[in-house]
């Protein structure tokens, strides 16, 4: 696995992953209506203008292959409750369908917490859709917990979206080099 920041000439690709990923992952949680006006066109301006103001951490995901497959967007809590000083948020992974169950996405939150970790944050969050139970589960496994935070996105109808939060281990602490603690 392979990553790179994505850069303002990426954004088709990237328009391509999410809203190939989306259109997978969120069918029958997501109204239909919402989903089909979910377009590469959309998401392809809102990456461009996001990566060239520098508003978002977004990297293009590679499979062992080199075949470009994912995305991964990490930085500072949006979470107004949460000194983004101290917590670190996943902001998104999204891979092509092909690719699922495969390791990769267990492989990127490893990433994520590193790269978090290793810019002094102590904890990470991450949200999902009350209704995604395959994102749940995924995170559950991984080890983070809901917190009891919880908002309504607007998509296409209001959908309950579950904050999940997993303490980061230190730098340097036994956990963190593989040990039991």
């Amino acid at each position: 696995m392979n990553l790179r920041r994505a850069q303002p000439d990426d954004a088709p690709q990237l328009a391509q992953i999410h809203v190939d990923a989306w259109r997978a992952a969120y069918r029958g949680v997501v109204p239909a209506t919402f989903l089909a006006g979910f377009t590469y066109q959309k998401r392809e301006a809102a990456f461009r203008q996001a990566i060239a103001a520098g508003s978002e951490e977004t990297y293009l995901v590679d499979d062992d292959d080199g075949r470009t497959v994912g995305i991964l967007t990490v930085g500072a809590s949006r979470d107004a409750d949460l000194d983004a000083a101290v917590t670190g948020e996943l902001w998104g992974i999204y891979l092509l369908p092909d690719s699922w169950r495969r390791g990769l996405g267990t492989r990127l939150v490893h990433v994520a917490e590193q790269m978090l970790r290793d810019r002094g944050y102590g904890d990470i969050v991450l949200w999902v859709l009350d209704g995604n139970m395959d994102a749940r589960r995924f995170y559950a496994a991984m080890g983070f917990c809901e917190d009891g935070a919880a908002k309504i996105l607007q998509l296409g109808q209001p959908l309950k979206a579950i904050r999940y939060r997993k303490r980061l281990p230190a730098v340097g602490s036994p956990k963190e080099e593989g040990e039991e603690g």
